[in-house]
């Protein structure tokens, strides 16, 4: 098959600048490109190319972020795809299906992009109809969609994403080991009971919570300390009111709180591999944050509040705790004391997440599922 990935118009692949669905497409390109002529479609970044073609055998092409959709049309004038995976835009099938009528259309949503904020009911029939399939990062957004349109229902099914496993070391690894202690020497963190956060410093994330836990963490285990890995924005480590709330929080914690900006994607695996237990306390409906397969690769117990399609990756007790009770700080200094208590029962179920995402959660079976998607026939 002559495929054709669509990103969208924020941040480029590969992955330079980070991006849940930038990871995504680049993954899952790689292993389809053994066996299939694949081109994926982004926006242009300074340190990329326009047109490439990588050792992977996956094809680039980049255009004007300005001018993306439209540049992408013209494209897809002049070439023939079998199939055009549009990622998490429904409201472009319509400007693909005019430039390339003869392609099969799969869409993939990441997020709630089936709002009537975001696509009106007209347009989304129109979609719907124009194409062959749409796979859903999550069963919380297969709902979304399949509620307000119910002539879908048909069409969607829940791909969940992956993550590379050869990339993440869990710290009983003889590797990760080494990690574990070089990174924890040069953050000045041995001896601690570390907790860790990844993901946007914004406050529909959750990390002031994490903060106002401390002082019920901070009585039964003084030794412990929460390091945040993240910044407002992707690559931005520009400081906005509430960064500043959070690092003036922070601050009354200096021993105990340890603030790490916006840090390159391949960097990430490493701070994983120092921690002992992962906490995503969400507030808004989160699709299905990508830390969670992270977190699982590096053998870490996760704590996760019960927001959108987050509580769909854990087996509570098993490979983490879901928190009902997910905007109450106490909720989480619990279950991380618990965890803290109990350090043999939580290295169990770091290597219960571990097992459970090399099984279900790895790019190639990710990158499997789509192409039964696209259309390639079992086996």
């Amino acid at each position: 098959m002559k495929i054709a990935m669509i990103a969208t118009e924020k941040l480029p692949v590969p992955p330079i600048r980070g991006g849940a669905t930038q990871i995504y497409l680049d993954a899952t390109a790689a292993i389809m490109a053994r066996k299939h002529d694949v081109t994926v479609l982004s926006i242009r970044d300074r340190d990329l190319p326009d047109v490439e073609k990588n050792k992977n055998g996956v094809s680039y092409r980049r255009f004007s972020q300005e001018t993306y959709i439209q540049e992408v049309a013209n494209h897809l004038r002049t070439e023939t795809y079998d199939v055009i995976h549009v990622c998490n835009r429904p409201r472009w099938i319509r400007h693909i299906r005019e430039a390339s009528p003869d392609s099969a259309l799969v869409l993939s949503i990441h997020n709630e992009m089936f709002r009537d904020d975001k696509i009106s009911y007209a347009e989304g029939v129109d979609c719907i109809n124009a194409v062959k399939q749409i796979v859903t990062v999550s069963d919380y957004i297969k709902m979304t969609i399949c509620d307000r349109f119910p002539q879908a229902i048909g069409k969607v099914a829940t791909v969940y994403s992956g993550v590379d496993v050869e990339t993440f070391q869990p710290k009983w690894t003889a590797q990760g080991e080494k990690i574990y202690a070089a990174i924890r020497r040069e953050l000045g963190l041995e001896g601690r009971k570390v907790v860790l956060f990844v993901g946007r410093l914004s406050k529909v994330k959750g990390a002031h919570l994490l903060l106002e836990a401390l002082p019920s963490i901070i009585k039964k285990h003084p030794e412990a300390v929460i390091v945040f890995v993240g910044s407002k924005w992707f690559g931005d480590n520009e400081v906005n009111s509430y960064v500043r709330y959070l690092y003036t929080l922070g601050a009354m914690y200096e021993n105990n709180a340890m603030f790490i900006q916006f840090v390159k994607p391949e960097q990430i695996p490493q701070l994983y591999t120092m921690a002992d237990l992962f906490v995503c306390p969400s507030q808004w409906q989160e699709p299905l944050a990508r830390v969670h397969y992270e977190a699982m690769a590096a053998g870490l117990p996760i704590i996760t509040s019960n927001r959108g399609g987050n509580p769909e990756v854990i087996e509570n007790g098993k490979n983490g705790y879901i928190v009902k009770d997910f905007s109450n700080p106490e909720a989480y200094a619990a279950l991380i004391n618990k965890l803290f208590d109990e350090p043999s029962s939580s290295i169990q179920m770091g290597k219960y997440g571990r097992q459970k995402v090399e099984r279900e959660f790895n790019w190639e079976v990710v990158a499997a599922k789509l192409l039964r998607a696209y259309g390639e026939e079992r086996g």
